[in-house]
């Protein structure tokens, strides 16, 4: 490995496809089109066989060379390798023939996906000899920054818009970090941070270090395929903010085709997004390839990006495999946790709502055909959205600590039944 830039070979730009070396910048000053790490596959393809990887640990890091980190890791080694879970009880009630979750609830250490984009960006940075870290966030990522810069060592300040759930914001609040509330929506917070970005020189992971941080998404398609059997799923569905996981997916797909390490087979890739925040699923619905910006009002703030900065290339991706994007309401948000938290005993966010109840629209709809296979992405815990479903998932009842009121209460449960 070369000790600069590992596998890496340059960043481009995505639009001219000009390079620039491998430092913290995103965008090219030529046409503004954003930056991404390409690599080395001759070199890669010596290294990264189905062999090797059966003896490297088991978290997103036996994919270390299709990750834009020179060296070893230093941030988030434990990070990924989360369970693939297959999904017989809830494949039935959506009237599907098999169903799997990427269950990103359980992801170490902050229970959501952006561990994986985290700890690549707060690795990366530490390389370019950055000793503070910063983010714009919707809850997921200041969670993961916070957590991550803390076992690091590493100072951190992330900025969140003021109303988010209460939950992410203590989750950020616990490590120490510098939690910033900003009175405005996500779109305005981030145009904040890369006026700061420009004038203290931090590594912001969603700003200067974007082209090394998406690339960290890559790693859940990865274990999708591995955990598949070396396959690629005929269909997936992604919730978008951003649009970035979506195209990052993808990305992750092709690169094991390119590699040898799967077969390639058609698959699809589908889009998720909430009514109240769904620029990319109105465009896609449109027959559009460009978005309209919103203004977001929805339960799912993780999601809640109303100029989404890798839409364009989501709307490309959905385009390219088949696959289609739909939105659904804060009430079928509501009703998606519920469906995977009683058939399937996981517990996922807003964000994970919102990707259930577009799964079980395409399914309805025929775009997932009832005999097909499925993966869907649930993407963070819902221990941090306790806020969206409390009231809404039944309640408790009090009794005194007395056998005969218990009787009576299961009584009175049974009637409405004997009365049917």
């Amino acid at each position: 490995m070369h000790k600069q830039a590992g596998f890496m070979k340059a960043l481009r730009c995505r639009e001219c496809g000009r390079e620039y070396p491998l430092t913290a910048s995103h965008v090219c000053e030529f046409d503004f089109g954003p930056l991404e790490v390409v690599y080395d596959y001759d070199q890669i393809k010596r290294t990264l066989t189905r062999a090797n990887l059966q003896t490297r640990p088991q978290t997103m890091w036996r994919y270390r060379e299709l990750l834009p980190v020179a060296g070893e890791p230093t941030v988030g080694r434990q990070v990924g390798f989360t369970p693939l879970v297959r999904a017989d009880r809830l494949a039935r009630r959506l009237g599907l023939r098999e169903l799997w979750i990427k269950n990103d609830t359980v992801n170490y250490p902050s229970l959501s996906f952006k561990d994986r984009v985290v700890s690549v960006a707060l690795s990366r940075a530490r390389e370019l000899g950055f000793d503070t870290v910063a983010c714009a966030s919707t809850g997921n990522l200041a969670n993961s920054v916070a957590a991550n810069a803390a076992a690091a060592g590493l100072k951190a300040y992330v900025f969140i818009p003021a109303d988010l759930e209460q939950g992410k914001v203590v989750n950020s609040l616990v490590y120490g970090a510098e939690v910033i509330g900003i009175k405005g929506h996500y779109d305005e917070v981030n145009r904040l941070c890369a006026e700061i970005a420009g004038k203290y020189g931090w590594a912001f992971v969603n700003v200067n270090m974007r082209p090394y941080y998406a690339e960290g998404s890559k790693s859940m398609g990865f274990e999708i395929a591995e955990q598949l059997g070396w396959t690629l799923p005929a269909h997936t569905v992604v919730c978008m903010a951003s649009g970035s996981l979506l195209t990052k997916i993808h990305k992750s797909y092709q690169e094991l085709v390119k590699l040898g390490l799967v077969q390639a087979t058609p698959y699809r890739i589908h889009g998720a997004q909430a009514t109240g925040c769904a620029p990319i699923a109105t465009a896609q619905k449109a027959g559009l390839d460009f978005f309209k910006p919103v203004k977001p009002n929805t339960i799912a703030k993780s999601l809640a990006i109303g100029t989404p900065a890798d839409g364009f290339y989501a709307l490309k991706v959905m385009k390219e495999t088949g696959g289609v994007a739909d939105d659904v309401t804060d009430d079928e948000i509501r009703e998606g946790i519920k469906l995977l938290a009683e058939c399937e005993g996981i517990f996922a966010e807003t964000a994970g709502g919102v990707t259930v109840g577009v799964a079980k629209k395409l399914i309805a709809a025929g775009r997932i055909p009832a005999d097909d296979s499925a993966v869907l992405c649930v993407t963070g815990n819902g221990l941090k959205t306790l806020d969206a479903v409390a009231g809404h998932v039944g309640q408790t009842r009090e009794i005194r600590p007395s056998l005969r009121e218990f009787e009576g209460l299961l009584e009175a449960e049974a009637k409405p039944a004997t009365h049917a």
